[in-house]
């Protein structure tokens, strides 16, 4: 097989060949740009800058050698413009706060406060209020609220409007020739990094893409109106599924059939212990929503659908399988009642797992190389068992991660080939 197959008969739950294997084609299968220039000098590659592709996160750009050294199978289609609004157009040097050189976008304009702290501006733009906070120390952005007075007698999810825009002919042009770059010249399978369904995300209430958000923009208040104010929420719902749809239109008039999956959510259901909402609101706000975008895939393309949730989730992973989801990700086997082998056991044979490798809390980044070994062969030798399993890490590779252990798990990986 070679890694497209790999990827397609992973996703359509048969035995590939061998364990199929993603790093860095999505946002949360990454890897920070600390940790990825540790493990080009492991793998004894050319010393160059990472470039980082996806500054929210601090992401590393997996570049061909590196895909090429690991034998990874799936690269990813990305949009032209960040979470911050500003395009990955052309690189600039830049150093991060731990002395890590990195190229980014020439677009990146952002203040260094006395504290040490980075503040970035939404869509490059010096007159707007910064919309993001790295602090000195930290390994991600946070998002800086500026929320603007909310008249609670006259809420309108059309406020929300500008958080959902519709591709342009740019971004068309685009996709179309990435997507057919990869075709031609590469046997990978293709993920596009699409998210536009991910309604009640909450890393992206704040808008940290726009110059002056309007409506509910305060994480906090977000939670408490999911039950204050339902029918509010719900018509900011209803405006992005709209919405989401569209773009998927026009997305597959422009790529057709050459992508193998689409993620259409990262929203976050679980903590580490407990869902995040009630099975009946989940059911109530999110559900019927996710059932529409599932259904419009599933009709007019071979898309495969991916969804991106951390945490404890297993009280509604029937609910994801009911409404159409193909593919989960990470599978947080730390969280209560995600535990490998029960996972596998319940619905292995029904929604594929993209991640759940090793943990990326603990083992991964302070565990022994021993320790990665082991835990990445057992993962690999429950999940990959009938298929549905593409291997990665527990969300993406951590800063802090030693060299060492990325090279025991990729090896990990590799001895399964023979195994």
């Amino acid at each position: 097989m070679n890694s497209r197959e790999r990827l397609q008969a992973t996703l359509n739950h048969q035995q590939p060949d061998r364990v199929c294997l993603d790093l860095g084609a999505t946002w949360v299968t990454g890897i920070s740009a600390t940790a990825y220039a540790r493990l080009r000098s492991a793998l004894g590659l050319p010393d160059e800058p990472p470039k980082v592709h996806e500054p929210y996160q601090l992401l590393g750009f997996v570049d061909e050698d590196v895909r090429q050294a690991l034998g990874v199978d799936v690269v990813g289609l990305w949009g032209r413009s960040t979470i911050f609004g500003f395009k990955n157009e052309g690189w600039k040097p830049w150093q991060m706060q731990d002395g890590t050189k990195v190229q980014i976008s020439k677009q990146f304009e952002y203040i260094e406060e006395s504290n040490g702290d980075i503040l970035v501006y939404p869509k490059g733009d010096r007159t707007a209020k910064p919309s993001g906070r790295l602090p000195k120390g930290g390994y991600y952005f946070d998002a800086i609220l500026r929320q603007q007075p909310i008249d609670e007698d006259n809420l309108d999810p059309n406020d929300w409007a500008d958080s959902f825009s519709e591709f342009d002919d740019e971004d068309l042009a685009h996709f179309e020739k990435e997507a057919e770059k990869v075709q031609q010249e590469s046997d990978y399978g293709l993920v596009m990094n699409f998210g536009q369904g991910g309604i009640g995300d909450i890393a992206f209430v704040p808008g940290e893409n726009l110059i002056e958000p309007k409506g509910l923009r305060d994480p906090n208040l977000w939670y408490e109106y999911l039950l204050m104010e339902p029918e509010y929420i719900m018509g900011i719902y209803e405006l992005q599924t709209q919405a989401a749809i569209r773009n998927m239109e026009l997305l597959h008039q422009a790529v057709g059939e050459k992508l193998d999956a689409i993620i259409l959510s990262g929203t976050d259901f679980g903590g580490q212990n407990s869902l995040l909402v009630s099975p009946d609101l989940f059911r109530s706000l999110w559900k019927p929503f996710y059932q529409r975008m599932n259904d419009w895939v599933h009709k007019n393309t071979s898309w495969k659908t991916f969804f991106h949730t951390d945490g404890a989730i297993d009280p509604i992973m029937e609910d994801f399988i009911e409404c159409g989801v193909d593919i989960i990700n990470p599978v947080q086997c730390s969280a209560e009642g995600m535990e490998a082998q029960g996972f596998k056991d319940k619905y292995g044979d029904r929604i594929v797992v993209w991640g759940g490798g090793i943990d990326t809390q603990q083992t991964l980044p302070f565990g022994t190389p021993d320790e990665v070994y082991q835990e990445v062969s057992e993962r690999i030798r429950i999940f990959n068992r009938g298929g549905g399993f593409v291997f990665n890490n527990i969300h993406n590779i951590q800063a802090p991660t030693p060299p060492e252990n990325m090279l025991s798990m990729f090896k990990a990986v590799k001895d399964s080939y023979s195994g």
